[in-house]
């Protein structure tokens, strides 16, 4: 997959303008791609092109340096039209922010650079087969100057689009020859590289065509500076699983909009009133209007808790830039003097306004999805409309983490003062 070329984003009024119309123009065809599976290769290029996904890259390294919550909006703004598009550079942004936080000078430089000239990331982390998510069989171990990369990867959203993918692995290195520190790493990779293969077989009932498939690794060598610690960014107060949290939450929430407001065009324009309602309209059925006032109420909830956790995310960011130096956290991940807890956390903050949204996307998403069929009658419910893609789409989408969690580290801060715990996925 050959990169686009792409434009510059200088500010944060060009990249929503940039959003909305693109979003515009990803909604012609939406419920077609979804239903008859057509990737969006055209339209993922459209999106590249515009600069928009290299927004968060720092100043220091000639990009727009954009908040999260900006790109939160971006997310929304493009979830609302095709939510497969909107979730296919979910991982993009998250691992230029890991790059932001434990990469090299050296490393920053050459994939902030690569991403500026229209270079795509999709991430290449779940796997099956162990007790839980957590458990990662994919090893990096040495050989000769270099390293072997093995294993194997599912559920690959954007490797079908991609440039490099994000591979998180484990180092194996019994012996100490690689003089690294064991634990996680991610590795900064080719997408085309020797030894990769990406399989498009992704098979779910929803976000059919972000390209969510399965990576394999075989005997892949790589370099050590393309190798960067996990730690740095997962087991210090950097706000980061808080900062990938807030683009799920944003697509989550953008879905809800977008079932919203296809049910008001088709109710609109499309439904039959109940004859007991005694209207010609099914827009003036009181009880109809009652729903799309309470679905109304719940799709704002959730648009307001997404603005608060954006602003809790950019005060987790910026307390941390710029980066801390990757050395300042040892080989377990904890935080050296300079970075350890204050009584403040900002990264803590984040993930409570965080787990709140989150929690109010799952149930708006998921709700108003659903609740389109409700207040649109039979007619909405055949399969040439294609309106169920928002629910399939909702329903698929908020399994990546369970929000009964979130109910639970809420509660465990409000009670406890607990901390929620540091990880990629909270």
């Amino acid at each position: 997959m050959t990169a686009v070329a792409a434009d510059r984003v200088e500010s944060a009024a060009h990249a929503l303008g940039l959003a909305h119309e693109l979003a515009a123009e990803f909604a012609e065809g939406a419920a077609d791609r979804d239903r008859d599976r057509i990737l969006p290769h055209h339209e993922v290029d459209r999106l590249a092109a515009s600069g928009l996904l290299a927004i968060t890259v720092p100043a220091a390294h000639g990009g727009a340096d954009l908040p999260p919550s900006l790109v939160a909006e971006v997310a929304w703004v493009l979830a609302a039209a095709d939510p497969n598009i909107a979730q296919i550079p979910h991982s993009h942004f998250v691992y230029l922010n890991l790059l932001r936080l434990a990469g090299t000078e050296e490393q920053r430089a050459r994939w902030f650079g690569q991403v500026l000239d229209g270079a795509r990331i999709a991430n290449a982390q779940s796997e099956r087969g162990g007790a839980t998510v957590t458990d990662i069989a994919t090893t990096v171990r040495p050989d000769g100057s270099g390293f072997l990369l093995q294993g194997a990867k599912y559920y690959c959203t954007g490797s079908l689009f991609a440039q490099i993918l994000a591979v998180l692995t484990r180092l194996d290195d019994p012996d100490g020859t690689s003089g690294l520190d064991a634990g996680e790493y991610v590795l900064f990779l080719p997408a085309d590289a020797p030894g990769v293969r990406i399989v498009d077989d992704w098979d779910g009932m929803g976000q059919r065509t972000t390209g969510s498939g399965t990576v394999t690794f075989d005997s892949v060598s790589v370099d050590r500076d393309q190798l960067i610690p996990r730690a740095a960014a997962v087991n210090a107060p950097t706000g980061y699983g808080a900062y990938a949290q807030l683009l799920h939450a944003a697509i989550d929430t953008g879905i809800a909009r977008g079932a919203l407001t296809a049910a008001v065009d088709f109710v609109r324009h499309s439904s039959r009133p109940w004859f007991e309602a005694g209207v010609d309209r099914a827009i003036d059925d009181p009880l109809v209007i009652q729903r799309f006032g309470e679905l109304s109420v719940q799709v704002t909830a959730a648009d307001a808790a997404l603005v608060v956790a954006g602003a809790a995310v950019d005060a987790a960011v910026q307390a941390t830039n710029p980066p801390p130096d990757p050395r300042d956290i040892d080989s377990t991940g904890v935080a050296s003097a300079a970075l350890a807890d204050t009584g403040e956390d900002p990264g803590a903050a984040a993930s409570v306004a965080v787990a709140a949204a989150k929690v109010l996307a799952d149930r708006a998403a998921n709700e108003v999805s659903s609740a389109l069929f409700e207040v649109g009658g039979t007619r909405s419910a055949a399969n040439a409309t294609n309106l169920h893609h928002f629910w399939r789409n909702a329903r698929t989408h908020t399994l990546h983490d369970p929000v009964r969690w979130k109910y639970q580290h809420i509660g465990r801060a409000l009670l406890h003062g607990e901390a929620p715990p540091r990880h990629g996925v909270f």
